[in-house]
């Protein structure tokens, strides 16, 4: 079960609709990336916003404000550099982002402390708390 499905799936839906923000001329030259940059040219079309040209961003494109910041999970992310930052978080809503800058021995005990108050960790990587054997696998694999 998706916690906040019905925000996800709002934001799904504006999504849907907002356009393919794209680099000028992107389309004509190969070593320009589609990645977005806000065209700045005195007579550039796109600025200009003539028809014929891809959209600009603007912030009426905005996700709903109560979905953003969402991972796509549901639960909301939060950075977490120590143990005592688990504290104000509910396992219920909230779910754990180990910063990058924390050191392993530290990153194992908050592993460890956040796996007890039942959090959902998102970047545990190999150091995230082992399956036992009476649990179903998450990626739905049943075991031989």
């Amino acid at each position: 079960m998706v916690i906040n499905g019905e925000l996800l799936a709002a934001r799904k839906k504006v999504a849907s609709k907002r356009p393919k923000f794209v680099r000028q001329e992107s389309w004509r030259y190969d070593r320009l990336a589609e990645n977005w940059r806000k065209p700045k040219g005195k007579d550039n079309k796109m600025r200009k916003q003539k028809g014929g040209y891809p959209a600009l961003v603007k912030v009426g494109y905005r996700g709903p404000k109560a979905a953003r910041g969402l991972h796509p999970s549901g639960y909301t992310d939060n950075i977490v550099y120590n143990v005592a930052d688990l504290s104000g978080l509910d396992a219920k809503k909230d779910a754990v982002r180990l910063a990058h800058t924390v050191g392993t021995r530290k990153r194992k005990e908050i592993i460890e402390q956040a796996a007890k108050a039942g959090f959902k960790i998102l970047n545990a990587g190999k150091l995230a708390p082992k399956k036992e054997e009476g649990e179903a696998v998450e990626t739905g694999e049943e075991k031989q």
